[in-house]
């Protein structure tokens, strides 16, 4: 039995997690943020598209807002703890119990967990993520920008033609060519070159529909990829684009009996974020399909005035 009852319990420390913790500090709601110290955007010395942290390693974001927050609040707590279960109770509240067996209780839950994404089933394809091969052209390839060639799988949703017309203009913004590899299917090429809207495709463009052998990371020094094609031709881009399925950290959503997206993704109600079960809200990455650290925080932000108003409004009734 937890010896505490914290107004919020929040599950994941990333930039969504963080930005709750923030925020419901500043109207002296008690929280403990339990981080399992596993981010997505581990691989990545550089995050980008933050006012104030461009170009900044995402750790030192980290550090810099629970520092914050440690100095200048005294509500909420951090702890190191890999969440094994969330339970809701008779009561109403909820419990969280970590690997370890410790428990926490808490009148309200914030799902920060996040996702893991999926890689492809290609050889190299996981030793290139994050460092050759890039999900988001915002987040990267202005560094990389004056390539020769830039590549795009057309596997998953990259396979989709206005999905590919949107990524294929923006990765031409930083390539002189694109080579857009669809990996042996022949309906995603036809379909892709029939109804793509890709810049100067006669001329920039090339569709190569050989399947993949391997991918390998030409050096941890630049991002170039080395491209095996099945029939042992190698072509060298300057960086891959892709956009991969990606999974619910935690068994979180499924324990708690919440209601999911489309793509997976744990679905919230506009404007708080609050999920299909009253008291947990969910925000970042694991509550939306725009995975990026800008819209982690506006969701985190949203997630805490829903939550705030609730635990307001409960404690006015004597709840």
């Amino acid at each position: 039995m937890a010896s505490k009852v914290y107004d919020v319990l929040i599950i994941g420390g990333g930039p969504a997690g963080l930005t709750v913790a923030t925020t419901i500090a500043r109207q002296l709601q008690t929280a403990i943020v339990l981080d399992s110290g596993a981010y997505r955007n581990a691989r990545t010395e550089h995050m980008h598209g933050v006012p104030g942290f461009d170009h900044v390693d995402p750790a030192v974001f980290r550090t810099k807002a629970k520092g914050d927050i440690l100095a200048r609040y005294d509500t909420v707590e951090f702890k190191r703890a890999w969440v094994a279960k969330i339970e809701k109770l008779q009561s109403g509240r909820f419990q969280a119990t970590d690997g370890l067996g410790n428990v926490y209780e808490g009148r309200k839950i914030a799902l920060a967990t996040g996702v893991k994404d999926v890689m492809l089933d290609i050889e190299g394809y996981d030793e290139c993520w994050g460092w050759g091969i890039f999900h988001c052209l915002f987040c990267h390839g202005f560094e990389e920008r004056g390539g020769d060639s830039a590549g795009l799988l057309a596997m998953g949703m990259l396979a989709k033609s206005t999905m590919a017309t949107h990524v294929g203009n923006m990765a031409l913004q930083f390539a002189k060519k694109l080579t857009v590899y669809t990996n042996g299917d022949e309906e995603v090429a036809k379909e892709i070159q029939a109804n793509a809207k890709i810049a100067d495709s006669e001329t920039r463009v090339n569709f190569e529909k050989r399947r993949i052998k391997s991918l390998k990371l030409i050096s941890r020094d630049t991002s170039d990829v080395l491209v095996t094609l099945e029939d042992g031709t190698e072509i060298k881009e300057s960086f891959i684009t892709h956009y991969p399925d990606a999974e619910l950290n935690g068994p979180f959503a499924s324990q708690l009996g919440l209601t999911l997206g489309e793509s997976g993704q744990i679905d919230v109600h506009p404007p708080f974020n609050e999920t299909s079960l009253h008291g947990v809200f969910a925000a970042g990455d694991a509550a939306s399909t725009g995975r990026v650290v800008p819209i982690a925080i506006y969701g985190g932000s949203l997630a805490a005035g829903g939550l705030v108003a609730q635990l307001l409004a409960e404690k006015a009734e004597g709840k």
